[in-house]
């Protein structure tokens, strides 16, 4: 039996599907080098670690076929609906509907002409992850991308599909991921030779599976997508947060406290990892455990060269480049009560 929660969502999820395009409706989708395709986006929601009503949403748009970014948008958002496995989109999509609509009121001439998700497409367990979802209210071509696989309708990650990974020998081979309902859900794509992880591509709305798979192999410089992996720069929930943290009070974008102020740079070391947070602002680290201390140091010392240098304490990504390497956390996924992104059902 459906649960009460999850009926009305169950009906708009049916209601909307009916809407999805799987094939290529754009021009440039059907030529075999995309020629016409200029402007490719990525979007993406990433939580703050132990709080899952508050977010930052990102968008950028990169220009094809050179990769380059020509827009970034993000910022901290109040997320409110309640987490339903099966039910993701009606949590996530709502505020990135609103990041793509603030493109094209403020830069509509950079409107991309395609989004990766990094997220799910018809690879959902009725046919309609977030990928569906944001392409049919923005009415864009949309494609899924997942780093790990949803095992949904007779697909599990068994020893038929590691070999079938393994089968998977250089970049842009892929394999059909075929339900056990017989229909093909999408593809596992190898999209870079240096690493024999695949990517799960799917269709969202308005493109082929085909068209899909290529575009996203065209798209990849490493093994993740570039609109995808330069919608979070800095590798995970806490450097999204980072970011939004380093832009201005007064435009629209909600900050942590000392945010917006070059005296206290180290607030944003402090809230950007929650772990070696131990007093509200300052300079001290003589509570913090080496390793913590080790990095907030380092970045504090980046920051403060920046500011001497005339730079300013805006710029968050340069700021990163004074964590050293050996001190610097593995990236993780991002975070939501419930655990990552890989063990939650869109």
């Amino acid at each position: 039996q459906v649960p009460l929660s999850a009926r009305r969502p169950r009906r708009e999820q049916a209601r909307l599907k009916a809407s999805v395009l799987e094939e290529d409706t754009e021009e440039w989708q059907k030529d075999p080098h995309f020629t016409g395709l200029q402007r490719v986006g990525g979007v993406d929601l990433s939580y703050i670690k132990g709080d899952e009503s508050r977010a930052c949403a990102s968008l950028v748009v990169l220009s094809y076929p050179a990769l380059e970014v020509l827009y970034q948008d993000c910022r901290m958002v109040a997320v409110s609906a309640p987490y339903v496995a099966g039910f993701l989109a009606f949590r996530e999509v709502p505020v990135l509907v609103e990041a793509v609509q603030r493109l094209q009121q403020e830069e509509p001439q950079l409107q991309p002409q395609v989004l990766l998700v990094d997220g799910n497409g018809l690879l959902h367990p009725r046919g309609f992850g977030t990928a569906c979802h944001l392409g049919v209210l923005t009415d864009l071509p949309c494609i899924g991308v997942a780093k790990n696989l949803l095992q949904v309708d007779g697909l599990v990650r068994d020893e038929l599909h590691r070999e079938q990974v393994r089968s998977l020998q250089r970049s842009g081979e892929a394999f059909p991921l075929t339900g056990t309902s017989g229909k093909v859900l999408g593809m596992a794509l190898r999209s870079y030779n240096n690493s024999s992880r695949p990517l799960y591509v799917s269709v969202g709305h308005r493109v082929s599976l085909d068209t899909a798979v290529r575009l996203v192999r065209g798209c990849c410089r490493f093994r993740i997508p570039e609109p995808i992996r330069q919608v979070r720069p800095l590798g995970g929930a806490a450097a999204a947060l980072l970011r939004c943290c380093c832009q201005s009070p007064g435009a629209g974008n909600a900050v942590f406290p000392g945010a917006g102020s070059p005296a206290q740079p180290a607030v944003l070391l402090l809230w950007a990892f929650p772990r070696c947070r131990t007093e509200p602002a300052g300079d001290s680290t003589a509570s913090l455990s080496p390793s913590c201390r080790c990095r907030r140091a380092s970045a504090l010392a980046g920051v403060k060269s920046q500011q001497n240098s005339g730079k300013g304490s805006g710029e968050a990504q340069s700021l990163w480049d004074f964590w050293p390497g050996k001190c610097f956390p593995s990236p993780r996924g991002r975070s939501a009560a419930g655990g990552s992104t890989a063990q939650r059902q869109e």
